[in-house]
């Protein structure tokens, strides 16, 4: 068997996430059942991420295995227009491509990409609602700081979803945490860039309801050091509305 690549971005709010779930719409599953419909079969999809119902994907890379005969007949072009075709609006089949023998979207990747959108104007957006969490004016300066002891290797069980943490591993490797002014359709945002090897369910919104209380003033920068230690979800901020989440893009080797 051979392997197909897909890069596909989504709008993540009509979704119950990414995974295919029985009596939902989830992205996985429109996929896969459009995938179904060109190759007439069932085709079962590896990710690079799973993600949120309500977040979104401007990079996410999905994987399937494809047969000789299925390969001859590939053309880039034509399958990204049956696809799209056959996905519904909120899902766009960006990229195509055959990619080395044995690779998995997941496994193979060796970063992870996801941006989160703080909208701080003084007044809420209308343009940036759907994609974006309006907080006010944050003390970005004072977040930077406090983020600097979450880069390396650490145990981020404070940073996950509680009953996913059970009888599991939580440690993860986070390479960069950093801040920056955007200015979208008139509106004032702050993007927090987060990059990781891998990540814990709700670990980014999470990460970023916690900075937040700092940049907000409700928390002392070094709070954050003492939530990591804590390895305990309670001692966190709160998780951070799927909205403003995007999983930005993969990196592979």
């Amino acid at each position: 068997m051979k392997v197909l690549a897909l890069k596909i971005a989504y709008d993540g709010a009509p979704f119950c996430g990414f995974a295919r779930q029985p009596g939902q719409s989830t992205v996985q599953g429109e996929l896969e059942h459009a995938l179904a419909l060109v190759l007439r079969r069932e085709v079962p999809t590896v990710c690079a991420g799973r993600t949120d119902a309500g977040v979104h994907a401007r990079g996410q890379v999905v994987s399937f295995e494809v047969s000789e005969e299925e390969l001859a007949g590939f053309e880039p072009r034509r399958l990204l227009r049956s696809l799209n075709a056959l996905t519904p609006d909120g899902i766009s089949v960006r990229e195509a491509w055959v990619a080395p023998d044995g690779f998995s979207a997941r496994f193979d990747a060796t970063a992870r990409e996801y941006r989160y959108f703080f909208c701080v104007d003084e007044q809420p957006p209308v343009f940036m609602t759907g994609l974006s969490w309006y907080v006010g004016e944050l003390d970005v300066a004072a977040m930077e700081r406090a983020s600097r002891c979450l880069i390396g290797e650490h145990d981020f069980k404070s940073f996950c979803k509680a009953v996913s943490a059970v009888d599991k591993p939580t440690c993860r490797n986070l390479m960069e945490v950093s801040f920056a002014d955007e200015e979208l359709f008139g509106e004032r945002l702050v993007v927090m860039r987060v990059v990781g090897s891998s990540f814990l369910h709700s670990m980014v919104r999470t990460l970023a309801g916690t900075l937040a209380m700092v940049g907000q003033g409700k928390r002392p920068e070094s709070w954050v050091a003492d939530v990591l230690a804590a390895c305990d979800r309670a001692a966190a901020g709160e998780c951070a509305p799927a909205a403003g989440l995007v999983f930005w893009d993969v990196r592979y080797e």
